[in-house]
């Protein structure tokens, strides 16, 4: 009895002090999955990889993107927000995870109350785009033209809720024009459709219409940064022609609920210093502008963001039906 009693208590012995390594160890110890909502391909996807690459080379393990689209991104969010709050699985995501609870019927988690922000990456200005063949060259041009067309404009919006469709409403008030909105499902059959001319104007990223634009395919009259975006130099901005007026798309990193402090600050920190290498330059090709800051800026603009952007679904009565 007394030999087993003493196996018994190496065994208990060894085992917690193989626990107290396994908790001893700095994170990341093993592959962090990093889930994107959307499908491959598009700009949050892109930008994704090219952040998960650049933190597995800084820590030493695999950040491994899994892609999880569906149901304007709820699936993949709540995939994350029912994970063990350990930093093992994250959310890389666009402003629309922010805005979708907000637009639908029911939304299987809260925003602030089942995501731990970590970090805001970046902003994306976004591109007022119209079909080339409309006598329509900037802001002012359009603002006529959608009130003498009344009701009979139509814009494309990628998503419901999306910073695209709310920048959309913004310059629908903002000009008084009475044009309708025509959702769908993704940005690549929209931009189809600006070019072959069923649909007259398109607000989006500038990366989704670049390359449209340079090759005279669509006319992008205006972006909606506060500056002119490097990438369109000679383009003016919406607030040239409509003071006050700033939108973007946004993409940040979020762990599920109550993600332990020093993993936040740690990831933070990664996040960090990855803007700073040599990514920068080929997210700054994509379009962004890139925004390192601690997790309570993070925090703080979050908040802000989705404070503006439920007064712009409310005002319009904006809903996925």
């Amino acid at each position: 009895m007394q030999r087993k009693s003493f196996l018994r208590s190496v065994l208990t012995a060894a085992a917690l002090a193989a626990a107290g390594a396994c908790l001893a160890q700095p994170y990341p110890s093993k592959p962090v999955r990093v889930i994107i909502p959307f499908p491959p391909g598009g700009t949050l996807d892109t930008v994704g990889r090219q952040l998960a690459q650049k933190l597995g080379e800084q820590t030493g393990q695999s950040f491994i993107v899994e892609n999880r689209p569906g149901g304007n991104g709820t699936i993949g969010a709540e995939a994350v927000a029912r994970s063990p709050a350990d930093g093992y699985t994250l959310l890389f995501n666009a402003s629309t995870f922010v805005t979708a609870p907000m637009t639908m019927k029911s939304v299987p988690y809260a925003v602030t109350r089942d995501f731990t922000p970590v970090a805001l990456v970046g902003k994306a200005p976004l591109s007022v785009a119209i079909n080339k063949n409309l006598p329509i060259t900037d802001i002012k041009s359009l603002i006529a033209y959608g009130q003498a067309h009344a009701g009979k404009m139509t814009f494309a919006v990628g998503s419901i809720g999306s910073a695209g469709h709310l920048s959309t409403e913004l310059l629908k008030r903002a000009g008084k024009m009475d044009f309708l909105i025509v959702p769908y499902k993704g940005t690549a059959p929209a931009f189809q459709d600006l070019v072959g001319g069923q649909i007259d104007g398109f607000i989006d990223p500038i990366l989704g219409s670049l390359q449209y634009h340079k090759a005279g395919m669509l006319r992008v009259v205006a972006v909606t940064s506060a500056a002119r975006a490097p990438s369109l130099p000679d383009v003016p901005t919406v607030g040239e022609t409509i003071p006050g007026y700033e939108f973007y798309s946004w993409y940040g990193l979020w762990g599920p609920a109550k993600l332990p402090a020093e993993v936040t600050a740690r990831l933070n920190a990664e996040v960090n210093k990855a803007l700073a290498t040599d990514i920068k330059d080929k997210l700054r090709e994509l379009g962004l502008l890139l925004t390192p800051g601690s997790v309570e800026d993070f925090t703080k603009f979050q908040a802000s963001d989705m404070e503006r952007s439920q007064k712009i679904i409310t005002e319009g009565n904006i809903r996925v039906e």
